[in-house]
């Protein structure tokens, strides 16, 4: 059985890696770390993940610890080492495989970082500026739309609704990861039917159900249908994110 010490917080990043345990039926601990205070920056965190953010695991199950960190590299590693069925994942080398890692790929450096920029321009930044926020929203939805397109070209070739070799996999959860949050960078998924069915699907399969209450409750969508929620919302998150800011600002003078 898994001794696996889970690592993260409620983002998007953090729920990849819920989720990719929840699919994998794996034994977890899970180790809320509270961005609010800059946990992920202490020294004893950094021994985990030397970068200072979440997600990060240890996995104890053979008794030498390994640490694993950013969420791509959890993804492979959980797959490597515990889907041996391939049931999210894929033989090692074969066509199939490098689709997936490529898929990975594009979103670590892709919808990830634009999305994020998104959120922060259009979320938190405590002046609004037009071009950062129309910059990375429009970069976001290139993205969104680059992701409908293949789902739609795979549905095309009897591939189903997924990205790679007619399954859910991996590449699919960790691309729903950021999409899940659209609203909150200010984008709609509508324009983008494929995306909107498929996203809608993942929502529903019990392992992301859970996944997205780890390791707190996931209430952002709930806060979005109200202004006064949203505003809320914004201003509890908008706080850590600043102070972390300052934080670093000073490190690194």
């Amino acid at each position: 059985m898994a001794d696996i010490d889970l690592y993260t917080a409620g983002t998007p990043n953090g729920q990849k890696i819920s989720c990719t345990l929840e699919e994998l039926g794996l034994k977890y601990t899970v180790h809320k770390i509270d961005i609010a205070k800059n946990v992920q920056k202490e020294d004893w965190f950094l021994e985990i993940n030397p970068n200072g953010r979440i997600p990060a695991i240890v996995d104890k199950t053979s008794g030498t610890p390994q640490r694993v960190f950013e969420g791509a590299a959890i993804q492979l590693y959980l797959c490597a080492t515990y889907d041996t069925q391939h049931t999210i994942s894929f033989p090692y080398a074969s066509a199939e495989y490098w689709e997936m890692l490529s898929w990975l790929t594009w979103m670590q450096s892709g919808i990830g970082p634009m999305q994020g920029q998104a959120n922060h321009f259009y979320r938190y930044a405590p002046t609004k500026i037009a071009y950062a926020i129309t910059r990375y929203q429009t970069e976001t939805k290139r993205l969104y739309q680059v992701l409908n397109d293949r789902l739609e070209a795979q549905r095309g070739a009897g591939q189903g609704l997924w990205l790679v070799g007619g399954k859910y996999s991996i590449a699919d959860l960790c691309c729903f990861s950021w999409v899940n949050w659209a609203e909150w960078a200010g984008v709609e998924t509508q324009g983008f039917a494929a995306v909107r069915t498929w996203l809608e699907v993942i929502q529903r399969r019990p392992a992301v159900r859970r996944g997205v209450e780890v390791p707190e409750r996931f209430a952002m969508k709930e806060a979005m249908r109200t202004r006064e929620g949203e505003e809320e919302y914004a201003k509890h998150h908008s706080n850590w994110v600043m102070q972390g800011m300052k934080e670093d600002e000073e490190k690194h003078k």
